[in-house]
């Protein structure tokens, strides 16, 4: 969840845990799913990429998202476990021998520069020492420090290689970002926006039925649009119907985010698919079949999520952040 961006999390561990699964006796197109559907928690457990976006658009406190996606994360892990070990039980797969504590020790003291990183970026938000803005920027010194002189991994030719790939990825976005706000602008200019919201609002006066056709929607474009064009192309239609039956806009936005982390690994585009069948070298429909279970859990945990906004809530207000 660290690189808050569940097709950077499939390309990262998909690498090791692919392979890995497929030569401890799990079934490869399974192996993939289940790293596929499990990297959609990147963007619902902080730092979240789809939070900050939504906290800029909605003038929200990304702090506050990043406290609020925790628990519905964890009820979404859970849900997934329970799927998987569902799964694994009825086709016979078996886990690897537990390792002894000088292993598992040696283990943890070789990852110990990495998992620093959340503790750094969280730690410092939350701390008030910095913006997410800013702890972004930490994150990318503390990786160069720790790559240079820790592992000795980057080389100038790897590096120059990140940034290259970094600006190629950062120019999509920000003309993604570009034709949203233009598309903005002008549903606005027009009036467009507010009569979307209006015929919403005209099917129904009840609350939990607009809710659910708000997921409906919101799934459905998942299956079609990415994260980030999806919050900068719906928000401006919603923000007046979230006033309207005055909900909760964290509440809302964690619960949007699940919706989101559906739809990367629900075809046809199914981006999280698409970076693990290149991985895996299958195609995305030999991946797609046994992610159906955990998209079923996805779904049942979303419901839930949605029905009990208190789960989403409880850790912010714990943490006096609302």
């Amino acid at each position: 969840a660290v690189s808050g961006s569940g097709p950077a999390t499939v390309a990262a561990l998909g690498l090791i845990l692919i392979p890995g699964m497929a030569e401890a006796g799990y079934d490869k197109a399974f192996a993939a799913a289940t790293v596929s559907v499990a990297s959609g928690l990147a963007i619902i457990i902080p730092p979240s990429i789809s939070f900050i976006v939504y906290g800029d658009i909605m003038q929200q406190s990304v702090g506050t998202l990043f406290a609020a996606g925790v628990v519905p994360g964890i009820v979404v892990a859970g849900f997934l476990c329970v799927a998987v070990f569902l799964v694994s039980k009825k086709r016979g797969y078996r886990g690897q021998p537990r390792g002894s504590a000088s292993v598992v020790l040696k283990s943890l003291f070789d990852a110990f520069w990495g998992l620093f990183t959340p503790v750094i970026i969280l730690g410092g938000i939350y701390g008030g020492v910095f913006t997410p803005t800013e702890a972004a920027a930490v994150a990318v010194f503390y990786g160069l420090f720790v790559g240079i002189f820790v592992y000795r991994t980057l080389t100038f030719r790897v590096l120059y290689e990140i940034l290259a790939e970094t600006v190629a990825g950062t120019s999509v976005v920000m003309i993604v970002v570009t034709c949203a706000g233009l598309y903005s602008w002008l549903g606005a200019t027009v009036g467009l926006i507010d009569k979307v919201a209006a015929l919403l609002l005209g099917i129904s006066e009840n609350p939990v039925v607009i809710l659910l056709m708000i997921n409906i929607i919101l799934l459905f474009a998942g299956m079609l649009l990415d994260a980030i064009s999806i919050a900068y192309v719906f928000l401006p239609i919603l923000a007046p119907i979230i006033i309207t039956f005055g909900w909760d806009p964290i509440w809302f936005g964690v619960m949007m985010t699940v919706n989101m982390a559906i739809g990367q690994v629900t075809p046809p585009v199914a981006v999280n698919l698409f970076v693990a069948a290149r991985i895996s070298g299958l195609t995305m429909e030999q991946i797609s079949r046994p992610a159906i279970p955990l998209l079923i859990a996805s779904v049942i945990a979303l419901v839930i999520i949605t029905a009990f906004p208190g789960i989403t809530l409880f850790l912010p207000r714990l943490m006096g952040m609302m």
